[in-house]
């Protein structure tokens, strides 16, 4: 994957996607789920993102719905990237073009007042 692309979780002393989902699965125990609920009770970011994750009723279902949406978003960002690069891609084409056909006609300007006297 691309390095403008990675996770916000692997940057911060959050826990990971993994984590967050073992603990609204209800899969972790002893330390890793005190130290989860430590987290949470000072990380709004966390605690608002199993609020969320807390609301899902088939909660089994989350880790495929979170590999499809961030598939789709990678997705829509190579998308916005490629008709950047088309944009840019066209302007410059047409200022090209304008340029050749300035020097045209200055060129036929030129030859037809030369050729007139």
């Amino acid at each position: 994957m691309n390095e403008e692309y990675q996770d916000i979780f692997t940057t911060t002393t959050c826990p990971t996607q993994q984590q967050l989902l073992d603990y609204v699965q209800g899969r972790l125990t002893g330390e890793a789920l005190h130290e989860v609920e430590l987290h949470l009770a000072d990380c709004e970011m966390c605690s608002e993102a199993v609020e969320g994750l807390s609301a899902f009723e088939q909660k089994e279902q989350i880790p495929v719905w979170l590999r499809q949406m961030k598939l789709q978003m990678l997705r829509n960002l190579r998308t916005g990237k490629r008709r950047k690069h088309q944009i840019t891609y066209f302007t410059q084409l047409g200022i090209i073009v304008i340029v050749i056909l300035f020097i045209l006609l200055a060129a036929f300007w030129t030859y037809h007042f030369i050729s007139n006297k």
